[in-house]
């Protein structure tokens, strides 16, 4: 299987001891790019820093939504600044999060509405983190618009309905670890209808770990048991859903994905 993992950390604490053997395991598995996605200004330099190093990485700048209050003065002028960096494919990951609310709300709003514009105004695809606030993050987007490039719903955790109004508005959506989990049923359900050229997989590592190995560090060579599992709903080869799904991540980022994989 040639695959992509589009969403994922390996910047962060959880792989300094063993970012070299992380990057191995991955295309020991299959995974000819990772697209590391970024939560603040200094995540967003590492990522740069990433993509800079390794020939398969590329990076995703932008600020969560956690860290609306905390965002520096001048902060998009930085990001514009980074987003024109060599390997940069998108701006994110950035939206709402009410399920923590680690930033008030309204800050939240205008860090997204902010960030939006900057997208537009660069002519980038958006990374969508959104969690517990689909109707304010939807009323968002559609009052201000998407960027001509598109985005991607980052961890799709939203309804059926909700997914077709955001395919009709240029996003992907992309399915990461919980789609192995036996209680995510409406989640399965999803997976198994969406149109094959608008799939996105991604792992969100370090974070949401498929079932296989639930408790432990995920990371990108675990992106395949994400394609498995939605492969198997839709009554498909693996190899089909991970080509279809590589496929859409070279369109949306803009990128050549590698027929061959040197583990």
């Amino acid at each position: 299987m040639i695959l992509v993992d589009t969403h994922a950390h390996i910047d962060i604490e959880e792989f300094h001891s063993d970012r070299e053997e992380t990057v191995k395991r991955a295309a020991q598995s299959g995974v000819a790019v990772i697209v590391n996605a970024s939560f603040d200004l200094q995540s967003s330099r590492r990522s740069v820093s990433l993509a800079a190093k390794y020939g398969g990485i590329y990076a995703i700048v932008g600020v969560h939504p956690h860290d609306a209050a905390k965002a520096p003065e001048g902060y998009l002028e930085e990001l514009a600044d980074l987003a024109r960096q060599p390997g940069v494919v998108a701006l994110g990951e950035m939206g709402l999060d009410y399920y923590r609310d680690l930033s008030p709300r309204e800050a939240q709003k205008k860090l997204f509405r902010d960030q939006l514009a900057l997208a537009r105004e660069m002519e980038m695809p958006v990374v969508i983190h959104d969690r517990d606030a689909h109707g304010d993050l939807m009323d968002i987007l559609r009052k201000d618009g998407m960027p001509e490039k598109g985005g991607i719903m980052h961890c799709y955790s939203g309804s059926w309905d909700m997914a077709l109004e955001c395919m009709r508005m240029g996003f992907y959506i992309s399915i990461a670890g919980p789609v192995t989990y036996p209680n995510a049923a409406r989640l399965k359900d999803i997976a198994s209808r969406l149109p094959l050229d608008r799939i996105l997989i991604e792992t969100d590592c370090p974070y949401l770990t498929p079932q296989l190995y639930r408790g432990k560090r995920n990371e990108p060579a675990y992106v395949k048991y994400v394609a498995i599992e939605i492969a198997r709903l839709r009554g498909m080869p693996p190899e089909d859903l991970a080509r279809a799904a590589s496929d859409n991540a070279g369109r949306i980022f803009g990128i050549k994905i590698p027929n061959y994989v040197k583990g």
